[in-house]
């Protein structure tokens, strides 16, 4: 059977002129999404995917039962405190989504389904929560919808007696909707035109929305707003940040018809966080503090002048996040590449580290709602035991196991080996690499791995676990996470060697860690793949680039491929709020830069890898055409034969499918894919 031809996006040259510097665009025109021409040619790249991997569709079933078969479908989360409530989500087999509950914490209470998620998704493609606040008095529910993947959610107010919806509807919100203390006030964020959450409005329950007070609008571009409540109830909170600085202001929930309280004018580069306890605010912030520290002030009069330091700077260990209950003080911290905890008591001033059993792991915060408590809830995990919830008793320094995610099959954690190694990079700096395999592996070199990074706004890439890994882990694969520049692994300076005119470290680092692998008989070239999403998708086009013969294999998940021509448009979702991440083009010295490395500005006559490239139609962050323009260029110009394949999921944005067997079966046909290009006869 002759293989299908690929399609040929038509080169309709665009001229783009910045700095006296012109360049050629010859796939601009794909920016128009309300073009049926462009639908067209979204929609022959996927019928070319769909016969390119026609052959698989055996292996993708087997990939996507194994990955079923290892998940309990009917399955029931550890349920959280609140008041005189168990809060807490189930799922049912056969429904894609959570449906969420409580119980009266007492014996034999009986179930109220409080949000079926299965129910709200009828007639949608897509959905996806996006917040979920119950009213202190625990007798309404907010939450918000997303139903296209276009992150433009509609907030909803329901009675939890009577299980109706109250008139109130308010679209166009963001990600935060908090109540004030009066079960009758929800304070809300909504965005800008460019997806920027940027004002803050009050609701009263009964009232028009559109005649809703505005309390706040940010107009500065490089700022995003979010609203958040201290854990005693006692503020809410407005937290104004862009990447580098934040503001934050104060307002009673007790009554919310006053106006906000600013503790500290935005300061460039100064970033805080605040809790609040007693009559004091707990902030966590870089003021003179590269990796954090902690001051409190009086919350009365919370001015810089008046803070006072808690925890010290430390160049070894980053203050990540705190948590402040009646009696302790929580801190959360990482030091050399690992997550740690410590639980400060406030009577007794004694400090108690807590400690974890495997040398490669971490852990989530878990949600902690209730203020005075000695339970501290946390959930472990590494690469090879499945996330594991803890209630952690900070009286005592003991915990207990509430709940270990099961792993249907036979699945035993002794059966895998989890280790860290580490590259050295061009600069002679150590890059940690963490890895896991079958147990019996053989550095012989003959083995395929699958190679995974990210390195992008500080965000850290910890060693989680995955079932899903396994049908990977089972075929001889290796897994490997480079902990590479421009995450937080190693504190904050490891992030500030990864961004704006140091980012190609992000890159380099990456080959470093790919070479490494090799060089070590892990694997070889030949048996490489490489994986990375949205700024991980921007490593993946820049390394394949930068090092074409690295990997066999790559696959580029909604990847940030045209960053200059994207940073360069102010109208786009994310663009100015960015600058700050990689520098803003108009500046010529940033623009050279970020040229030099984009990927899709530097697609060259050359052989590349294999490679899978996803999108999403209704993406706000990565919009779709920057895979597809990539994709269309290198198709035009790339030097072999290996598979291109572009798949556009035309009905969701960011995050892909919404639904949870939906999402499995996107997981399948990237494992095929990887798969059976690793074992094509032209990988041979």
């Amino acid at each position: 059977m002759p293989a299908p031809s690929p399609p040929k996006a038509t080169p309709i040259h665009h001229k783009l002129t910045v700095h006296g510097h012109t360049r050629i665009d010859p796939y601009y025109w794909l920016r128009e999404k309300g073009n049926p021409a462009v639908i067209s040619y979204l929609e022959a790249e996927n019928a070319y995917a769909e016969a390119v991997m026609a052959h698989t569709v055996e292996l993708q079933d087997r990939l996507y039962a194994e990955m079923l078969g290892r998940i309990q479908e009917t399955d029931l989360a550890v349920p959280v405190r609140r008041g005189a409530f168990l809060y807490y989500s189930r799922t049912e087999e056969g429904q894609q989504y959570p449906i969420y509950c409580r119980k009266p914490d007492r014996p034999e209470a009986e179930e109220a389904v409080l949000l079926d998620l299965n129910a709200e998704a009828e007639g949608h493609a897509y959905l996806r929560l996006g917040v979920y606040e119950i009213s202190p008095d625990h007798r309404l529910l907010a939450y918000s919808l997303d139903t296209s993947g276009s992150e433009d959610y509609t907030v909803y107010v329901k009675d939890l007696s009577s299980g109706t919806l109250l008139a109130d509807r308010i679209p166009n919100t963001s990600y935060a909707v908090e109540w004030a203390n009066d079960n009758r006030t929800l304070l809300y964020t909504t965005q800008d035109a460019a997806k920027r959450p940027h004002k803050v409005y009050r609701h009263r329950l009964g009232s028009d929305p559109a005649e809703d007070s505005e309390l706040y609008h940010e107009a500065d571009e490089l700022y995003r707003v979010h609203l958040y409540t201290t854990k005693d109830r006692a503020y809410l909170v407005l937290s104004i940040d862009s990447i580098e600085t934040s503001e934050v202001w104060l307002l009673s929930a007790d009554a919310p018809e006053r106006r906000f309280r600013l503790i500290q004018p935005r300061q460039t580069g100064l970033r805080y966080h605040v809790e609040h306890r007693d009559g004091l605010l707990y902030i966590l912030t870089n003021a003179a503090a590269k990796n954090g520290r902690l001051v409190t002030a009086p919350a009365k009069d919370p001015a810089r002048r008046n803070w006072r330091e808690v925890v010290p700077h430390r160049a070894a260990v980053k203050l990540d996040d705190m948590d402040v209950f009646a009696d302790y003080l929580v801190l959360y911290e990482r030091e050399n590449g690992l997550r740690s905890l410590r639980v400060h008591h406030f009577t007794s001033g004694q400090d108690r580290p807590v400690s974890f059993p495997e040398p490669v792991y971490t852990y989530a915060q878990a949600e902690n709602p209730e203020f005075d408590t000695p339970t501290l809830r946390f959930t472990y995990m590494s690469l090879t035991t499945p996330d594991s919830v803890f209630d952690y008793d900070m009286t005592q320094g003991t915990r207990s196991l509430r709940k270990q995610k099961p792993v249907l099959g036979d699945f035993d954690p002794a059966a895998y080996r989890s280790e860290r190694v580490f590259a050295t990079a061009q600069d002679g700096t150590r890059i940690p690499i963490s890895l896991v395999y079958k147990t019996g592996f053989r550095r012989d070199g003959s083995h395929p791995c699958l190679l995974y990074g990210y390195g992008s706004y500080g965000s850290s890439l910890d060693p989680w676990f995955s079932s899903n890994r396994l049908s990977l882990l089972d075929r001889g694969f290796v897994y490997a996470l480079a902990h590479i520049r421009g995450g937080e692994e190693m504190g904050r300076e490891w992030y500030e060697q990864g961004k704006m005119l140091h980012k190609k470290h992000t890159f380099t680092d990456f080959i470093a860690c790919g070479q490494t692998l090799i060089a070590e008989n892990y694997t070889s070239s030949r048996r490489l793949a490489i994986m990375g999403g949205s700024a991980g998708g921007l490593l993946i086009g820049a390394v394949i680039n930068m090092a074409p013969r690295l990997a066999a294999v790559a696959v580029a998940q909604v990847p940030f491929v045209d960053i200059v021509t994207t940073m360069l448009d102010e109208s786009i979702p994310l663009t100015v709020g960015e600058y700050e991440e990689w520098g803003n083009p108009r500046l010529k010295a940033y623009y050279d830069y970020m040229l030099s490395y984009s990927p899709y500005d530097n697609v060259a006559a050359r052989p590349y890898p294999h490679l899978l490239v996803t999108a999403g139609l209704n993406d706000p962050r990565v919009q779709y055409w920057e895979p597809a323009k990539w994709t269309a260029k290198l198709r035009a110009t790339k030097t072999d034969d290996t598979r291109l394949v572009l798949k556009t999921n035309m009905g969701a944005g960011h995050g892909g499918a919404s639904g949870r067997y939906d999402l499995l079966k996107e997981i399948a046909f990237e494992y095929a894919f990887i798969l059976d290009a690793l074992t094509s006869p032209d990988n041979a």
